[in-house]
């Protein structure tokens, strides 16, 4: 089948989409437990990008769950296709010439890498929301954990299935010691430097 796609060669480029929004595109992925605090913290960043003019766009299950994944389960390979669907939208988005910002659980590592293989590695920001267990299962703002412990949902991240935790992340965010304002500057101060054009 796929040698039967000839790539058709567009007008307008990533480049040209970059230089009209003044700034560049790239994905913020944000990991952690469900409960972390991670759309929290994405959608308030994505707020104050909003108010300086960045041209953004949020992905988490709510939008992806319900549409584009709403064939997949949660097993470990259907987690691994989630996350492989998720960084093809993102990286077409990236071309777009948007900030992408995702929050999803995403607890393997391997999963994690070929969002940055996809994406390329210049586009990829890794950002850790680092929670314990036992204080995502405190606030279990869904109710997943006490269903998981009752055993109504299988293959929970963090209860009956495991999360690996970035080992290098770009940024670490410890929901537990920091305020989520001081979360959300350290983020976009992080970035700042990443949204500016070169004259190159």
């Amino acid at each position: 089948m796929s040698k039967h796609i000839i790539p058709h060669h567009y007008q307008i480029s990533k480049s040209d989409r970059i230089a009209s929004n003044q700034h560049n595109a790239f994905l913020l992925w944000f990991t952690g437990l469900s409960g972390s605090g991670k759309s929290t913290i994405a959608n308030l960043v994505e707020k104050a990008l909003f108010e300086q003019g960045i041209k953004t766009y949020s992905l988490d299950g709510d939008n992806i769950r319900k549409g584009i994944n709403n064939d997949l389960t949660f097993a470990p390979e259907d987690r691994t296709e989630n996350i492989r669907r998720i960084a093809e939208v993102s990286n077409l988005m990236i071309d777009a010439g948007l900030v992408v910002l995702a929050a999803f659980v995403s607890p393997y590592k391997k999963d994690r890498e070929n969002i940055r293989t996809i994406v390329k590695d210049v586009n990829f920001v890794e950002i850790y929301v680092n929670t314990s267990v036992e204080e995502c299962e405190r606030r279990d703002v869904k109710g997943l954990y006490k269903k998981a412990r009752a055993g109504e949902i299988k293959n929970m991240t963090g209860i009956s299935a495991p999360y690996e935790a970035p080992e290098q992340p770009d940024i670490e965010v410890k929901t537990e010691n920091e305020s989520i304002e001081d979360s959300v500057k350290r983020i976009v101060n992080y970035i700042t430097p990443k949204l500016q054009l070169t004259n190159e």
